[in-house]
């Protein structure tokens, strides 16, 4: 359609004013702040997570050592017995569930944080020696944000992790809940003792497995515009 005459064009848009650093340097504290406020929160809530789920399963398999002994040990334990077994391992399941999500969840926080410090370099490139966590979004920044010092096999850093020690829990309680099962169902103790191992190492490997799975995505999927040079 064309303007009618007289009409007056529409004027261009304004370019977007640059901000001084000051301005962007706090954008980029707080945005640095909320990071670390979820992060501690996540933290806080998969601790209280852990903690429930060990409270819980003590408390119940302290119930099922006095029932067993109120009833003599009587076909009605044994019912109980792997009835509580069950809700124990779906629980602590539930719960390594949320461990490994966590997990991922806080080396994705620690990727944005590292973004930041890449852009308070850019701002003053004079602060560079004073970060001792890493300024680079990329793998080699995360590991460095995480320890510092350097000289941290990656092992021992999976070894202590809170989804290694969720995974061994439930290995065991599944380990107990066949074990028992199959004594229950009349199977001989040599016989169920090996296959509730070898089920707790499969559940165990695939744990671990899964784990490093999710561990090799983040990195496909992050696209680092600060990498390690």
């Amino acid at each position: 359609m064309s303007e009618e005459p007289g009409a007056a064009s529409p004027e261009p848009p304004s370019p977007t004013p640059e901000l001084s650093p000051s301005v962007r340097a706090q954008l980029l504290a707080t945005e640095h702040w909320s990071l670390l406020a979820s992060r501690s929160t996540t933290q806080g809530e998969v601790l209280t997570r852990i903690s429930m789920f060990l409270t819980f399963t003590s408390a119940s398999l302290l119930s099922v050592a006095l029932v067993g002994n109120a009833t003599q040990f009587s076909d009605a334990f044994r019912a109980f017995a792997l009835t509580v077994l069950s809700i124990d391992l779906v629980v602590g399941l539930l719960t390594h569930i949320r461990v490994m999500s966590v997990g991922m969840e806080d080396l994705m926080y620690v990727l944005a944080m590292n973004r930041l410090r890449a852009a308070y370099i850019d701002l003053d490139p004079g602060i560079r020696p004073y970060l001792m966590a890493g300024h680079h979004d990329d793998e080699p920044g995360a590991k460095r944000t995480y320890y510092f010092l350097g000289g941290r096999t990656d092992f021992s850093q999976v070894a202590g992790s809170s989804m290694v020690f969720m995974g061994f829990v439930n290995s065991a309680l599944l380990a107990l809940l066949l074990g028992s099962a199959m004594l229950t169902a009349g199977l001989p103790t040599i016989a169920a003792v090996p296959v509730a191992v070898v089920a707790a190492l499969a559940f165990f490997g695939t744990s671990l497995t899964r784990g490093h799975r999710r561990y090799l995505d983040v990195w496909k999927n992050n696209q680092p515009i600060s990498p390690t040079i």
